[in-house]
């Protein structure tokens, strides 16, 4: 029986030689069967998906007309980029995207020659672009350089900086704006695309420049006046660009992103183009081509394994509510009982469970766009004024406003109260989203608290306890994913900043947990108690201030000593650290030990199996105190057995 491939034309190409030796009138099914195994594939894996969907044609005809990657192309962002790694030679692997030792669900440098620049934040690639295109110039190089960046990552000031930078330099690189949100101005049909070609095309821009030789002729006014002509024309014509041809960018569009009879010759254009920037503006739409996406609201955003026929997403039914959940839930509650609460994010409202304070509060919900930096010093703001922000931010983006958390907030001493979400490993996004570092950056500012939750109920007091805290700024951290399933309280309950807990006494091993690590402290005491080692668990709750009176009764009252956490160096353990040194309790016999996170960045995989490769498991952290006791774990576990 013979069984008919339903991308033909796709198998045939291996990288992009292979399309551009295609003829024009075939790109059309090469996108159409892009499309195709790009639904496919995110139905096996999971991952990003509308903005990939939306970006197909667009995909096919850059690599169509631009000798990638001899010419550079940059996505910011790069999730939108599945399409983009079908086509350049990852076709084989693309079942395997997000999972241990597969592909990034990101562009990554170490992946392909296609991926000039490694991204997973947004609003990078005109920079890096730049940076290529002036390495280009300084070489002697001809090739081109094409950054291709979302209407939501222009709202970032980064972008701007770029594009700033470029236009003063007027080096040749071309950027695309992919309008598929806000629709800056959308595309007026075959009238749009017939000037966008226009004034792309090598006849008007050889007419406009012969136009600038003849004004430098003119007398000034005359010569101004003709340029005001000719800029309004285009303006009036191309509504949307008068902002980037101000930033020294040469505006073209907006242009249908999905129609490639418009889109290919445009792009041929800006090709061929030899001097300055150029911004072309094309609009398209997320989910494009796949109907279940077209009629989300969030267009399929990121998704689970789903059923293709249906749309149907394969979710686990949840044992414990998300920590971003719970956090939401939480501050409803507190703004219930308190007008001067308000909740700031940063683009990522149904990421932090902002978008549960929203439905309750919208008048005291402000998503700023993606703008950390901003996020912080506008929260700081409000502070001043007696209102109490908690500006609720993932701990990897975070890190973009961190001059703004140390001067604006920190130096002031303003209440202004950071929810870090995705605080440690955060499994299939890998070591860009990981939240391994704001222990450390946090933790040397003088005068903040600092705390972690060890489960979802621990959240709850936490919010309450941040609500409370109106001399400094603090911060909680929680991870991605369930919570452990553990009773939850009605109200939370401030706690006593500063103030650790005992979970389990013992005598001999001391575990001082500070996050979730908990429930693998819990594991790891249970197995050293088979052992005969009496294991007692602390809950640090507070790494600043620290519970010092229970750090040193613990590190007196125990051979051994743990310090658990989820991140890097420099962090809990560092404080800790310090505190014995201090107090002259690493002069005597203790056994102390911080267990962190490698000093790597660790690669996407499950959250468990990142944890057991960091050693932060039950198993590691047995392992850890058999070291300390200088004893051999294997040995030790051959013997029980």
């Amino acid at each position: 029986m013979t069984t008919f491939s339903k991308t033909p034309l796709l198998d045939t190409i291996r990288t992009p030689d292979d399309l551009r030796k295609l003829k024009i009138e075939q790109v059309r099914q090469v996108a159409d069967e892009l499309r195709q195994e790009t639904i496919d594939a995110v139905s096996v894996t999971g991952g990003h998906f509308g903005a990939g969907l939306g970006v197909v044609e667009l995909t096919t005809a850059i690599h169509y007309i631009f000798d990638t990657p001899r010419d550079r192309l940059i996505w910011d962002v790069g999730h939108q980029a599945y399409p983009h790694k079908i086509l350049t030679g990852r076709r084989d692997r693309i079942r395997t995207l997000r999972t241990g030792g597969g592909l990034s669900g990101f562009t990554k440098r170490t992946e392909s020659d296609y991926d000039p620049f490694g991204a997973a934040h947004s609003s990078t690639s005109i920079s890096a672009g730049l940076g290529m295109a002036v390495a280009r110039d300084l070489s002697g190089g001809k090739n081109n350089v094409i950054a291709v960046i979302g209407d939501g990552s222009m709202s970032a000031g980064m972008a701007y900086e770029a594009m700033n930078n470029a236009g003063a330099m007027n080096s040749r690189l071309i950027v695309i704006l992919n309008d598929n949100d806000m629709s800056i101005a959308p595309p007026v049909g075959a009238m749009s695309a017939y000037l966008s070609r226009l004034y792309s095309g090598k006849t008007y821009r050889s007419l406009r420049e012969a136009a600038k030789q003849i004004n430098k002729r003119l007398p000034k006014i005359l010569a101004n006046r003709a340029n005001r002509v000719e800029e309004y024309s285009r303006g009036f014509m191309m509504d949307g660009g008068t902002l980037f041809e101000e930033l020294g960018f040469y505006y073209v569009g907006p242009i249908d992103g999905h129609n490639l009879d418009h889109l290919l010759p445009v792009l041929k254009n800006v090709r061929d183009m030899e001097t300055g920037p150029i911004l072309v503006h094309v609009v398209t739409q997320k989910g494009k081509g796949y109907g279940p996406a077209e009629a989300s609201a969030d267009k399929y955003h990121a998704v689970v394994k789903f059923d293709v026929a249906t749309g149907a997403q394969a979710k686990a039914k949840p044992n414990a509510p998300a920590y971003q959940n719970v956090f939401g839930q939480s501050l409803v509650k507190e703004a219930e009982k308190d007008d001067k609460i308000v909740a700031i994010t940063a683009a990522m409202p149904s990421g932090t469970g902002v978008d549960i304070f929203n439905k309750a509060f919208p008048d005291r919900t402000f998503d700023v766009g993606i703008a950390e930096q901003h996020a912080v010093t506008f929260a700081a703001g409000l502070a001043t004024e007696g209102y109490k922000p908690f500006c609720a931010i993932y701990s990897t983006f975070l890190q973009r406003g961190y001059d703004q958390v140390v001067h604006d907030v920190a130096i002031q001493s303003l209440p202004v109260r950071f929810a870090i979400d995705r605080a440690g490993l955060v499994g299939a996004d890998g070591a860009t989203h990981a939240g391994s570092f704001d222990c450390a950056y946090l933790g040397c500012l003088p005068n903040f608290v600092i705390m972690a939750a060890s489960d979802e109920a621990e959240l709850v007091h936490m919010v309450a306890t941040q609500v409370a805290i109106n001399d400094r700024p603090s911060a909680v951290r929680y991870p991605r994913g369930e919570g452990r399933g553990v009773e939850m309280p009605e109200v939370g309950i401030p706690l006593e900043i500063g103030k650790g807990r005992i979970v389990r006494q013992g005598n001999k091993i001391a575990l001082l947990s500070f996050g979730t690590r908990m429930a693998e402290c819990e594991k790891a005491a249970d197995e050293l108690a088979a052992h005969g080692l009496s294991t007692t668990i602390a809950d640090a709750r507070f790494m600043k201030p620290l519970d010092v009176d229970l750090v040193l009764k613990l590190a007196r009252d125990h051979e051994v000593l743990l310090t658990i956490e989820e991140g890097s160096i420099g962090g809990f353990g560092s404080h800790v650290m310090q505190t014995l040194s201090d107090n002259g309790m690493l002069d005597g016999g203790l056994r102390m030990r911080a267990m962190i996170l490698p000093d790597e960045f660790i690669d996407h995989d499950s959250p468990n199996a990142m944890y057991a490769h960091a050693g932060l498991d039950a198993k590691g952290i047995v392992a850890k105190v058999f070291d300390a006791l200088g004893k051999d774990y294997k040995t030790e576990t051959v013997k029980l057995a």
